[in-house]
């Protein structure tokens, strides 16, 4: 058995499921436009930069998940799913997720975007592990409005990669081959971790780094 993890958007996805959500939430009405759109495109910009503040971005991100009942929530990710997100899933991305799971490859996606929002979307990619930022939830299930636990962003993400194998009596060394996906600079931490680092449709930073090491640079949106 080898490892494949997946970064999720603008990898597996052809856009960011973080930034659509939160654009959503601002179409139904839910989010204040004129306040709220010009933050959620500022911190976006500097995530593609790599200079995000990821404490201050998940306070934005996950508030508005505390102001709302969850079964309200779950209806508007139902919408999400359908009218954001499935557009954004290309055939290529689907068939890169197969080829590993038809090789009984141990597949998790490994995103900063919460888990509220990525966890229907592993699904939808027929993956069942998540290793996303969690938010915190009180005794009833309502959402806190923050973050628990160490986010899955940058080196974060090996932590709690390692943390995730571990829970199954598992490590890096478990498996003679690993990949991760991805198009961010702010992956290159777990991308230098694994066996086989892919970048897909990467962006500026990581396409020059990946063509200096000899990484292979391939597209999702394209034929697998």
């Amino acid at each position: 058995m080898d490892l494949a993890l997946f970064d999720l958007d603008n990898t597996l996805l052809n856009g960011d499921s973080d930034f659509a959500w939160a654009q959503f939430l601002i179409t139904k009405g839910v989010l204040d436009r004129e306040t709220q759109e010009a933050k959620n495109i500022a911190f976006y910009e500097h995530y593609k930069a790599g200079t995000l503040d990821i404490v201050e971005f998940l306070d934005f991100q996950l508030a508005p998940l505390a102001r709302h009942p969850r079964a309200q929530l779950d209806d508007w990710h139902r919408e999400f799913m359908e009218t954001s997100v499935r557009p954004m899933i290309g055939e290529a991305a689907r068939e890169r997720v197969r080829h590993h799971l038809a090789r009984n490859d141990l597949v998790a996606v490994v995103t900063a975007t919460n888990a509220f929002v990525t966890g229907p979307i592993a699904r939808e990619f027929g993956i069942a592990h998540l290793i996303a930022t969690v938010p915190a939830v009180e005794e009833g299930g309502a959402f806190t409005g923050k973050a628990r636990g160490t986010p899955a962003f940058r080196e974060g993400k090996i932590e709690r990669v390692e943390a995730w194998l571990e829970s199954m009596g598992l490590h890096f060394g478990s498996f003679a081959q690993s990949w991760f996906y991805s198009d961010s600079l702010n992956d290159l931490p777990l991308l230098a971790r694994v066996d086989h680092p892919v970048a897909v449709d990467p962006d500026a930073t990581l396409r020059a780094h990946a063509e200096r090491s000899g990484w292979p640079v391939i597209s999702l949106r394209g034929a697998f």
